[in-house]
């Protein structure tokens, strides 16, 4: 479990108090609870601590014109959903020749050129590894132990997966990172910006009216965290995959930290059905979540998504306490970084569990579901 410094670094938006002598500090729950100090909004507090912002840098596409591609090129990599220059590097030679008026001999010219623009090193040292990640923003989920478990919250350029049966806090959760998600923290800090939140909705759960009950828990303005949620109700798997081409031309305008995708694998496994088509399944879904990777890294942003499971009817069922698995198979459980499992616990209160991480111990934290979202559990 993470040292007390990196749990008071990462607390949810809620529990950002400042102390009687102006000095900010930023406290855990527990702490909270026992100070006489007066818990403020996020707002209020953003406006009085010294803000962070991290140095990730987006270069847009255009700025290759000073490398002599033309702007008319350029306008077609935009048409095809690549809008900056960190994507057109993670394009491979197949997928830019697809891209209609692009020629090989033009695919070479723009691969060199996003190199020398961006001047990638092949190799780096663990120690410029380090230096990157502190540019990593982090989501709190509402619930200060949750967090805990999660070493400061859910973190960006990665995929995080929950899984888990009905009713165990899957959407809940999304919508309370989806309020939570628009005043992230860097480096222990809020941002000096406010950002907007992606909702893709796969079934229908979004519910305008939950964000304002969780806005009104952080005392936050209800209309302008609407406003700052860009919704998309999808209805089939093409849908979704045609969603995800589309967000680059959004996610350039403006700032964001967040992607939710509720639920990933619903409309997949609605759309093919039967083991013939497993294997194109598959593929769909894998080349989804390598776009979804890709943007996370391009812009610096978290992708929460949630996941359905299934029951074991094997022989191996009967040595198993629960026996449900997560469903996607390898393909989704190679491309989650995160993968965090649900369950029901009594009342109103649930359990996460973490089910995968290449860095976070195996743990559980209790939360509960309120008015106001994902929170820590009743004593």
């Amino acid at each position: 479990m993470p040292d007390s410094e990196t749990e008071d670094a990462y607390s949810s938006p809620s529990e950002i108090t400042e102390s009687s002598s102006d000095a900010p500090q930023v406290k855990t729950k527990k702490a909270a609870t026992k100070s006489t100090t007066k818990t403020k909004s996020v707002t209020q507090t953003v406006s009085n601590v010294v803000t962070a912002e991290s140095q990730f840098i987006i270069t847009k596409i255009d700025d290759l014109t000073s490398k002599g591609i033309a702007q008319a090129d350029l306008n077609r990599l935009k048409e095809s959903g690549i809008q900056t220059v960190q994507a057109l590097a993670m394009q491979t030679h197949k997928q830019l020749s697809q891209v209609k008026g692009i020629s090989e001999a033009k695919v070479d010219k723009l691969l060199a050129a996003a190199k020398e623009l961006l001047a990638p090193d092949q190799f780096i040292t663990a120690e410029q590894v380090l230096q990157k990640r502190q540019n990593l923003i982090r989501i709190s989920t509402g619930s200060a132990e949750l967090n805990n478990l999660l070493q400061g919250g859910v973190e960006s350029q990665q995929i995080c997966e929950v899984f888990g049966e009905f009713r165990c806090g899957k959407s809940q959760l999304c919508h309370t990172m989806a309020v939570t998600g628009q005043h992230p923290m860097v480096n222990g800090k809020p941002s000096n910006q406010q950002h907007k939140v992606i909702y893709i909705d796969t079934e229908a759960t979004f519910r305008p009216e939950r964000i304002q009950q969780i806005a009104r828990r952080f005392s936050l303005n209800e209309k302008t965290t609407l406003e700052n949620i860009i919704v998309s109700r999808v209805y089939n798997h093409e849908q979704q995959m045609a969603a995800l081409s589309y967000l680059p031309q959004i996610l350039v305008k403006d700032k964001f930290s967040l992607i939710i995708i509720d639920s990933i694998t619903a409309l997949f496994r609605a759309d093919f059905t039967g083991r013939g088509e497993l294997a194109d399944r598959q593929q769909k879904l894998g080349q989804h979540l390598s776009q979804l990777i890709k943007l996370a890294e391009e812009y610096n942003i978290v992708v929460f998504i949630t996941n359905q499971v299934m029951a074991m009817v094997d022989g191996a069922a009967m040595f198993q306490a629960d026996p449900k698995k997560p469903i996607g198979g390898h393909i989704l459980a190679h491309a989650s970084t995160t993968r965090l499992s649900l369950r029901k616990g009594r009342g109103e209160t649930r359990v996460a569990k973490v089910y995968d991480s290449p860095m976070l111990p195996e743990g559980e934290a209790v939360f509960q579901i309120t008015e106001g979202g994902v929170d820590d559990a009743n004593e």
